[in-house]
């Protein structure tokens, strides 16, 4: 039996991860509150749903791509929300980042209403998910993984099964934010030097991208600096947030995080500079005494 698949959340990795889907064949529902958006995206394919209620109606597996906890709450929960419309046995797949222990008590609460849950946040950024190439960090029961794991495959080229219950996923995503947020703080102050220096930024880029000093957030990140460009393909904010979770797993345990600090100051900085909904990269603004590269 085909499965009937459920997006909600068009964004750079909801839209990419709907496309996989529907390239791999399986019937597919969407929902966006920008109704333009779902428009857009099922004119090559599928079916855009005019309620949360509607999705899970009609869906075995939703995939809930939303920013945060709130909105994953919402998502669920909220007025019109689809958990109470999802039919038993149906699979809820939570890929945002959030706190583990807030992804413990969504599988209870869905659990207790007769409904899967898989802890499954995500990484590589809106190409790999465009591609079915990113990486998803997972952990739920074995009925849930029964029912929903071809879907989960048909997304991400890995699938790390992590525990057989909701938290370990998260546990996981929040480390891997901790080194990304911490290698951008990083890979800014270095470029941000470089430019107090006088050093030709595009020169630095080259010579740091083929040297023991690179990562991939250098990579990737300060190729936008270089272009001038801060279309916001992950906000500072979300490192505002993602990294404040870090902090907050931390401290439960009482557990020094000395260069996640730093770098969640730096974000905040950034935000409240004004550059809240730019791209990550644009935390380098923080840096007094400057000249910038400019758009060709």
């Amino acid at each position: 039996m085909t499965l009937t698949a459920g997006v909600i959340g068009l964004g750079a990795m909801g839209g990419g991860m709907a496309a996989s889907l529907r390239r791999a064949g399986y019937p597919l529902q969407v929902f966006d509150v920008r109704a333009e958006v779902a428009a857009a995206f099922v004119a090559e394919g599928g079916t855009a749903c005019a309620t949360l209620a509607e999705l899970g109606a009609a869906c075995d597996v939703v995939v809930s791509v939303v920013v945060n906890a709130a909105q994953t709450e919402a998502v669920l929960f909220g007025r019109g929300g689809c958990a109470a419309a999802m039919r038993p046995g149906s699979v809820f797949v939570m890929c945002s980042t959030v706190d583990p222990n807030v992804s413990v008590a969504l599988e209870k609460r869905l659990n207790d209403m007769g409904l899967l849950y898989i802890d499954a946040p995500i990484s590589g950024g809106s190409a790999k998910a465009a591609s079915g190439e990113m990486t998803m960090m997972t952990s739920g029961a074995p009925a849930a993984y029964a029912k929903a794991e071809a879907l989960l495959h048909a997304m991400a080229a890995k699938v790390y099964k992590l525990g057989d219950a909701a938290g370990a996923g998260s546990k996981v995503k929040v480390i891997n934010q901790l080194l990304a947020g911490v290698h951008i703080a990083a890979a800014a102050e270095a470029m941000a030097l470089g430019l107090r220096e006088g050093v030709d930024p595009a020169a630095l880029y080259e010579v740091i991208t083929h040297s023991a000093g690179n990562s991939w957030m250098f990579e990737n990140r300060m190729a936008h600096v270089l272009a001038a460009d801060y279309t916001p393909l992950s906000a500072v904010d979300i490192f505002v947030k993602d990294l404040g979770i870090v902090l907050d797993m931390a401290r439960a345990s009482k557990f020094p995080l000395p260069l996640s600090s730093t770098a969640h100051q730096m974000f905040m900085q950034a935000s409240s500079a004004g550059f809240a909904k730019e791209d990550d990269s644009a935390v380098i603004k923080i840096f007094p005494g400057i000249e910038l590269p400019k758009k060709p």
